[in-house]
């Protein structure tokens, strides 16, 4: 039979984790880390992805070549880091140009809500 206080130490545990694990998920932007990225765009970009090839998707907004990085984010912003990526077919693709979308690489549709909208380019979003 186990021992009721270390069941209830188990469970608190368990229960701990899985708050932690949750809050990580959550994201205001497309950055797991608590570094906001800058809006680079308020549209999404039009992209013609090659099957098998890798990309580096933007993650910071501050990539002279969006929506793909080109190393900015090491002076810019060094706590958040491209997302690598490597699509399986050839297709056309929207990537997310404000950095705040739920479904990175991909655009959601964030860009069009208001505190993306009323924001300067190479700010941080206010969700």
């Amino acid at each position: 039979m186990p021992v009721p206080w270390r069941t209830g130490r188990l469970l608190s545990s368990v229960a701990g984790s899985f708050a932690r694990r949750l809050r990580s998920q959550r994201r205001t932007c497309s950055t797991a880390s608590t570094a906001q990225p800058v809006i680079a765009a308020k549209e999404p970009f039009r992209v013609d992805l090659e099957a098998g090839k890798r990309y580096a998707w933007c993650a910071c907004g501050h990539s002279k070549k969006q929506p793909f990085c080109d190393g900015s984010h090491k002076k810019a912003a060094p706590r958040i880091s491209s997302l690598k990526f490597k699509p399986e077919e050839a297709k056309e693709a929207w990537l997310c140009g404000c950095k705040c979308t739920r479904n990175p690489p991909y655009c959601d549709g964030t860009h069009k809500e208001d505190f993306v909208q009323k924001a300067e380019l190479g700010s941080h979003p206010q969700s």
